[in-house]
C-alpha cells in the first residue's frame, strides 16, 4: 500500500507539472525553454540543500550522472519546444507513447518476463489515454514538432531507466537537475533571445522546479527500482487524466462522460499491468 501510495504522489506530482507549465507557457507569462531553465536550476537548488541537510552524498559514476542530465535535458528541450506547436492532447500521446516503446522495449532486451495480460493492459491504458485526449477538431502538426515530443519521450524514458539503478536517488537527482541546468544552457540562448520573462511565470517555474519536478523526480527515482518496466511506464499514462481531471476540479467543470469512460479504461488497464505479472521467464 505504501508504494502504491508513492506511486500515485508521484503522479499527481507530474500532473502538477504539466498544469505549471501550461499555466506559465500557454498566456505568455513565460517563455518555454527559460521556464525549463529556471526550472532546472530551481529543483538543483531544492535538492542539493535537501542533499546537504540529509547528508546524503553522490553514489553514481560519472558517466551515469552525465547520461541522468543530458537525457533530462531532450526531455526538458524536446517538451518545452513541441508543446508551443502541437495540440496538448496530440502531445500528450507522442511522449507517452514513445516513453511506453522505450521502457517496454527495454525490457524485452533485457529478458525480463511480459505476460500477455501486461501486454493487453498497456495497450487498454493507452487507448483509454487516447479516447480522453484524442482531439475533436481537426489540428496541425508539424513534423519537427512531432519528431521533438518523440525526442522528448525517448528522454524521458531513458531518465526513468537509469532511475530503476540509482544507487542514492536524492543526490542523484540532484546532480542530473545541476547537469541539466548547464547543458540546457545553449538552447536557451539559441531558442529565447526575445523572450519574455514575468515575476508570476518565474513564480509558477520556481514552484515547479522545486517542488513538483525537483521533490516529485527524486520521488520517482526512490520507487522506480521497486517497479517493475512495464508497471513503471504504464502507470505513467495516468498523468494526463488527472491533469485534466484537476483541471475539471479547479475550474468547475462537468467532468463528462468521455473523460470518465476513458479514465476508467485507463485504470483496467494499469490494473491488468499492475495485477497480471508473468508466471514464467519469457514473453507469455
Amino acid at each position: 500500500m505504501r508504494l502504491i501510495a508513492l506511486t500515485c504522489l508521484v503522479m499527481l506530482a507530474f500532473a502538477a507539472n504539466s498544469i505549471l507549465g501550461r499555466w506559465a507557457i500557454g498566456p505568455g507569462y513565460m517563455e518555454a525553454t527559460s521556464f525549463g531553465l529556471l526550472r532546472l536550476a530551481s529543483g538543483a537548488m531544492m535538492l542539493g540543500l535537501l542533499c546537504l541537510l540529509q547528508r546524503q552524498r553522490p553514489a553514481e559514476g560519472e558517466l551515469r550522472s552525465l547520461a541522468g542530465g543530458a537525457a533530462l535535458t531532450l526531455y526538458m528541450v524536446g517538451f518545452s519546444v513541441a508543446y508551443v506547436a502541437l495540440d496538448a492532447g496530440l502531445g500528450a500521446l507522442i511522449l507517452f507513447g514513445v516513453v511506453q516503446g522505450v521502457m517496454f522495449g527495454w525490457t524485452v532486451l533485457r529478458g525480463q518476463a511480459i505476460s500477455a495480460l501486461q501486454l493487453l493492459g498497456a495497450a487498454l491504458a493507452f487507448l483509454g489515454l487516447a479516447y480522453v485526449v484524442w482531439p475533436s477538431d481537426t489540428i496541425e502538426a508539424p513534423l519537427w514538432a512531432v519528431l521533438l515530443m518523440g525526442l522528448a519521450g525517448l528522454g524521458w524514458g531513458i531518465y526513468s531507466l537509469i532511475g530503476r539503478a540509482a544507487q542514492a536517488p536524492l543526490a542523484a537527482s540532484a546532480i542530473n537537475f545541476a547537469l541539466a541546468s548547464v547543458m540546457i544552457l545553449p538552447f536557451v540562448l539559441l531558442l529565447a533571445q526575445d523572450a519574455v520573462i514575468t515575476p508570476f511565470g518565474a513564480l509558477l517555474a520556481v514552484t515547479s522546479g522545486a517542488v513538483t519536478s525537483g521533490l516529485g523526480y527524486a520521488l520517482w527515482y526512490r520507487i522506480l527500482p521497486q517497479l517493475s518496466g512495464p508497471v513503471a511506464a504504464t502507470v505513467q499514462l495516468s498523468v494526463p487524466v488527472i491533469a485534466l481531471l484537476a483541471g475539471s476540479v479547479i475550474l468547475a467543470e462537468p467532468l463528462g462522460a468521455r473523460l470518465i469512460l476513458g479514465a476508467l479504461t485507463l485504470l483496467g488497464g494499469i490494473a491488468l499491468v499492475i495485477l497480471c505479472p508473468p508466471r514464467r521467464a519469457g514473453l507469455t
